[in-house]
């Protein structure tokens, strides 16, 4: 008996599908590395000059006119898919001193072009991380099929049985809306922002670290 393709596409469909669930069931397990310190590229485009810096977690540096500071860098087991990827904040320093905030967010290593950070003049992205990782083990959730602990509270069924619901159906209910007093409530006072942290490193257009005050004038 002789099977069209179309009739054998529509035959493998389902286990092609269940693969690619797996699969990304087996990414979002993924184990990571978490790093100290984050490797960036910066290109200044009046010059056309490429430089590599290595920024601290959590160390502020200035590229330009641009105040970059890493959050985390993570990259992954060598038995997993290679990923490396870091959470970082790009400021932008002002003619008048002020700063504006121009990226947060995720930058990919392997997709510069799409989590990079674009500016009229400098342009920053990750290629790396680097320093001793520390592995963060990611907890596997368990399975439905699993027997529940020996503590466990068992119900017979029976007549005067209830279900018990489960908690990840319920769902959350609206708060009561209260009027407030206007006349007696006492607006708390609005706190004044922490002091910025001026920048630990400054990088020029020829890539070295300049000796002398701060740029932005502080």
């Amino acid at each position: 008996m002789r099977l069209h393709f179309s009739t054998l596409i529509l035959r493998a469909a389902p286990y092609a599908l269940g693969l690619a669930l797996t699969g990304f069931a087996g990414a979002a397990h993924a184990d990571r590395i978490k790093h100290p310190t984050a490797v960036f590229a910066g290109l200044d485009k009046i010059t056309g000059r490429i430089i590599a810096f290595d920024v601290a977690i959590d160390e502020t540096v200035q590229f330009g006119s641009l105040q970059i500071t890493p959050r985390v860098c993570y990259s992954r087991p060598a038995t997993e898919a290679p990923l490396t990827d870091s959470f970082v904040e790009v400021d932008e320093l002002l003619e008048d001193k002020k700063f504006k905030r121009i990226f947060s967010g995720w930058m990919f290593a392997a997709s510069p072009g799409l989590h990079g950070v674009e500016h009229p003049v400098y342009d920053v992205w990750l290629t790396d991380c680097k320093g001793d990782g520390e592995l963060l083990k990611t907890p596997v959730e368990a399975k439905r099929d699993e027997a529940p602990p020996p503590n466990a509270d068992v119900v017979s069924p029976g007549a005067d049985a209830k279900p018990k619901t489960s908690k990840r159906k319920v769902e959350p209910k609206a708060p009561p809306v209260v009027q407030p007093d206007i006349g007696s409530q006492t607006l708390p006072p609005i706190e004044a922002p922490p002091p910025r942290r001026s920048p630990n490193r400054w990088f020029n257009n020829n890539g070295s670290v300049p000796v002398g005050p701060d740029p932005a004038g502080r």
